[in-house]
């Protein structure tokens, strides 16, 4: 495993953000979902393309804290335009279980 300096994990901004909308997204190649995810005042809501639509319903993911990073560039998914990357983990089955904090936390806190 390669290892690498404390200054390159700080380039890269993982931040708390809350869903507030997920629809479902049939031009996605693979079943996604766009989510709107809010990282409060300062950062602002943010478009996301998830595919995460084997463990959740878009009716769960509304009101879900979950971790992003927001300094990647855009990224043009089809008709849309992805502004962040909600983090998971593949689980046994190769389906994404989301990477979120376990209570709240102010919207837009960093990941330490």
């Amino acid at each position: 495993m390669e290892t690498i300096e404390w200054s390159d994990f700080t380039k890269v901004q993982l931040r708390v953000g809350r869903v507030l909308s997920a629809q479902p997204f049939p031009q996605a190649r693979k079943p996604a979902y766009i989510l709107q995810v809010d990282f409060g005042p300062e950062l602002g809501v943010k478009k996301s393309s998830a595919q995460i639509t084997a463990l959740y319903t878009p009716e769960s993911l509304v009101g879900r804290l979950v971790v992003a990073v927001i300094n990647f560039p855009k990224k043009q998914i089809g008709p849309i335009q992805s502004e962040c990357l909600v983090t998971g983990f593949h689980n046994e089955d190769g389906h994404v279980v989301l990477c979120e904090p376990d209570q709240d936390v102010p919207l837009g806190t960093r990941l330490l």
